[in-house]
């Protein structure tokens, strides 16, 4: 548990700044996110409550460990869009993933498998043990095919806290950033929590995520934004965050 969370407010719930969450795990039943379509429906609630009202549905797609395809991940899209249906939500859901750059990801990536969001972004994680390799070359790559490049969650990436330069030159070269505003909470450890607030500091933050996986989340996240340190640091993000720009 992080600097947040250990209680829900009774307050009226404050809104966030933007209406799209590019990064979560509600897709139910495809990875260590949701396990059920009850559990999803609780979570997108939660993010109407927060004031979303686009979610980009971002499951691993990982070596191994979750070896999702598109075909597995729109079976589990198209139940969830009918459960809203049912429920009556008014929330747009949109379909993609989070994809670990490694061995798995180079044979969807060759085989033009990917699933990006609107606009051709495309939203990619890092090893969290070392920087790939040829990262370079391979955001080169998929920038040349039309691929406009977000890199997930940086800030949680400790080996880039002590050499922060490669930060610049990642951005430089065209990827952006999406930051977790659970990593703002403490959720991830005091080091990803540093790096966060680096980035807010910078001006680097290009997206804000969830990157929630369980209701529990949700809840971090939501007292969070009703915070004293959200109420001051929302409005110096929000002069560079692009959430709403992907969705037109």
């Amino acid at each position: 548990m992080g600097l947040f969370g250990i209680f829900r407010s009774k307050r009226e719930q404050v809104k966030l700044f933007y209406n799209t969450d590019i990064h979560c795990h509600i897709l139910p039943g495809v990875d260590h996110g949701s396990q059920s379509i009850e559990q999803s429906l609780e979570m997108l609630r939660a993010e109407q409550e927060m004031g979303i009202s686009n979610v980009i549905l971002t499951s691993h797609v990982t070596a191994v460990t979750f070896e999702n395809t598109r075909e597995s991940l729109m079976d589990a899209f198209l139940k969830l869009k009918d459960a809203v249906a049912d429920e009556g939500l008014d929330i747009n859901l949109y379909l993609s993933a989070e994809y670990r750059m490694d061995e798995y990801f180079d044979k969807e990536f060759a085989a033009d498998h990917l699933i990006p969001m609107p606009g051709n972004h495309i939203l990619l994680e890092n090893s969290f043990q070392q920087e790939l390799m040829n990262l370079d070359e391979l955001l080169f790559d998929m920038q040349v095919k039309g691929y406009r490049t977000i890199l997930a969650h940086p800030e949680r990436y400790t080996y880039y806290s002590r050499r922060r330069k490669r930060y610049e030159q990642l951005h430089n070269a065209g990827a952006r950033f999406q930051i977790n505003i659970l990593s703002f909470t403490g959720y991830f450890g005091e080091e990803a929590r540093d790096s966060a607030l680096w980035f807010a500091r910078n001006g680097m933050i290009d997206y804000l995520g969830s990157d929630m996986h369980n209701i529990k989340h949700a809840h971090i996240i939501m007292d969070y934004i009703n915070s004293k340190e959200w109420r001051k640091l929302g409005p110096e993000i929000a002069q560079t965050v692009k959430n709403d720009m992907i969705i037109v």
